[in-house]
């Protein structure tokens, strides 16, 4: 598996200066035919490449990678699986269940917005890219020996577009449709306002077999592991408990340069967990062998156990070069006591960040300010003219903060309950119409202001409890509630809930995914990822803006003027980031001394050390 491939369309290069122009083939008909795609033109990869800059070509293969899951999509969760279909809006799909199936082409870790061929060894684009012509392998096989033809690439977009989780639905929405030609030709067509990143978004799309699934239900959730043709395949599994993943000895694209030196390990395995201290404690005794750490406190106090002091187990810092999270507690408009920016501001006065930085997280964060912080598109100081052309046509509709200094997140005293922070969100609360009746503040229909903050475990408990404790103060009456992440899931894809905590996955190159977290579409879509309910006619102007945005600088520009105004919107309390990846796995791994430019590159690249492995005793 290796846990980066896929990842081009989301994540993207803040600048591809050094990049080398594609090598290119004119058609006869005048398609221009090449072996990769990128977002802005250009390959840093050529041709007769071997094998990316950042992997081992000579890694071993062997050993098993176990891990506790740490990222959702789709529909997953973190707790439990019901699933091998993580593509439909039903079940709880399985973690990694993405290593089953291939992908027209993969993505570098050197290039987030390029990718290279796999299933697909070329592809040819028409003058106007709205035609694309993906020209496959004629080796690549299902792994029951079947060969995969333009006919199960065909399908599986079409399928997607139609019956997919509505995250896939919506971002291919501008696909006009996919269809065969031949056996190793696959004709994908684009609606003429198409957006800018939709052939590499096509590109990554999982390849299904057409002929499995004529005889089973897309749509099911069902614990059946379905027929792939990736570097892996469903193993063993105990339903809510592990899925263990073996690599596919007979890969037939193993030797692809996209592949080479990746998928080393013999059996990937994920443990699911609903309690994090037992998840740890398998850690401790090597149930779990590689771990990524969140949670500064635990960092700072939990890693003093014997294999630590004995050099078993390895602390490791890694950078992290890809782009920020948006990460913060979000409101969700659509209840009522959250519609006026007065009251959200007044919340977001409540939670004393500095407090919590020092006392709870080691002051190891930075306190989030943008929505693409760390990064050329974020807001500073007043509107240039190119920003102002976007953002005049909706003056009257939005706040004026817009057009001046970009808002930040109020600085607290670090006392924990800031006086003066509090007396403003008293007063942007009377502004708003609410009123004080003993020690209970009412809305301005006369209804009690309730909030109930949803979460799924109680990691969050000591940096939400003096959050709540300081609404109270102001006469709110805020609850915390955890539940079990199925329960979760349902309500936050129904949206049925008043706060909750999330973090957005950021992008360097952003694009039209940012439609399913920010656009009025998705607000009304449930499944969406517009936990807030984000919805403006600015905003869905400056998303379509971004999604065609055909260099960095329009590009920059438009996001600018996007994050104006989602920091004008105050649609979440903002929380924090890192500049680094805490990683900490028992001394069975080794990995290339260079990493790739974007990204850690673990546990992608690594690779199981039966060395090391012998030398400290571990069996697992």
């Amino acid at each position: 598996m290796t846990f980066t491939r896929r990842q081009a369309v989301k994540l993207g290069a803040a600048a591809l200066g050094a990049a080398r122009l594609p090598a290119i083939a004119r058609a006869a008909d005048g398609e221009t035919e090449t072996h990769g795609l990128s977002t802005f033109g250009e390959l840093g990869e050529t041709p007769d490449f071997r094998h990316f800059r950042y992997v081992n070509p000579d890694a071993p293969k062997g050993g098993t990678i176990v891990m506790q899951i740490r990222n959702t999509s789709g529909n997953q969760n973190f707790e439990t699986f019901d699933s091998f279909n993580i593509y439909i809006f039903k079940g709880d799909g399985a973690a990694g269940v993405d290593a089953l199936f291939d992908t027209l082409m993969a993505g570098s870790g050197d290039e987030p917005t390029t990718q290279y061929g796999l299933v697909a060894r070329a592809v040819r684009v028409s003058a106007d890219k709205l035609t694309y012509r993906f020209l496959l392998r004629p080796e690549a096989r299902f792994h029951d020996g079947s060969r995969l033809t333009a006919n199960d690439v065909a399908f599986s977009l079409n399928t997607l577009k139609t019956k997919g989780h509505p995250i896939y639905r919506a971002i291919l929405a501008e696909l006009a449709g996919a269809e065969a030609e031949t056996d190793d030709v696959c004709k994908v067509t684009f609606t003429p306002n198409r957006s800018r990143d939709l052939h590499l978004i096509i590109a990554g799309m999982p390849i299904f077999s057409r002929a499995w699934y004529t005889k089973n239900d897309f749509e099911a959730a069902t614990l059946e592991p379905p027929l792939g043709s990736g570097p892996y395949k469903v193993s063993r599994f105990e339903q809510g408990r592990y899925v263990e993943y073996e690599r596919v000895k007979d890969y037939w694209g193993a030797k692809l340069p996209v592949n080479v030196g990746q998928n080393n390990f013999d059996r990937v395995r994920w443990e699911y967990y609903r309690e994090r201290q037992i998840a740890f404690e398998d850690f401790k005794s090597g149930k779990i062998n590689y771990h990524e750490e969140y949670t500064a406190r635990f960092w700072a106090t939990q890693y003093d156990f014997p294999a630590v002091r004995e050099g078993r187990v390895i602390r490791e810092e890694l950078p992290g070069r890809a782009a920020t999270p948006v990460q913060g507690w979000h409101f969700n408009l659509r209840r009522p006591q959250f519609r006026d920016a007065r009251v959200r501001e007044a919340i977001i006065n409540c939670f004393d960040y500095e407090w919590t930085s020092k006392n709870i997280m080691y002051s190891a964060y930075t306190r989030l300010q943008s929505y693409f912080d760390n990064s050329d598109m974020k807001a500073e100081g007043k509107p240039g003219p190119a920003e102002l052309a976007l953002l005049e046509p909706f003056r009257a509709r939005l706040p004026a903060e817009v057009f001046d200094i970009p808002w930040v997140p109020p600085v607290s005293d670090g006392s924990g309950s800031d006086r003066n922070l509090l007396r403003k969100a008293d007063e942007l609360l009377r502004a708003a119409g609410c009123k004080r009746e003993g020690s209970q503040l009412r809305l301005p229909d006369g209804k009690p202001f309730t909030i109930e903050f949803l979460d799924t475990s109680t990691v969050m408990q000591p940096h939400t409890e003096p959050f709540v404790a300081n609404l109270k103060k102001l006469g709110i009456d805020a609850q915390r509630r955890v539940v079990d992440t199925v329960q979760y899931k349902r309500r936050t894809d129904s949206f049925d809930f008043d706060m909750a905590s999330s973090a957005m996955g950021g992008s360097m190159t952003p694009g039209v995914e940012l439609l399913n977290i920010y656009g009025s579409k998705a607000a009304e879509t449930p499944g969406s990822r517009n936990l807030s309910g984000v919805s403006h006619p600015a905003i869905d102007s400056l998303l379509d803006t971004i999604a065609k945005a055909d260099n960095r600088e329009t590009l920059n520009v438009a996001c600018r003027a996007l994050d104006r105004v989602l920091r004008a919107g105050r649609y979440m309390v903002p929380m924090w980031y890192s500049g680094k990846s805490r990683i900490a796995h028992w001394d069975v791994f080794s990995r290339p001394a260079d990493g790739p430019k974007y990204g850690t590159g673990a546990p992608g690249t690594w690779w199981w050390d039966a060395d090391k492995a012998r030398k400290i005793g571990y069996s697992g």
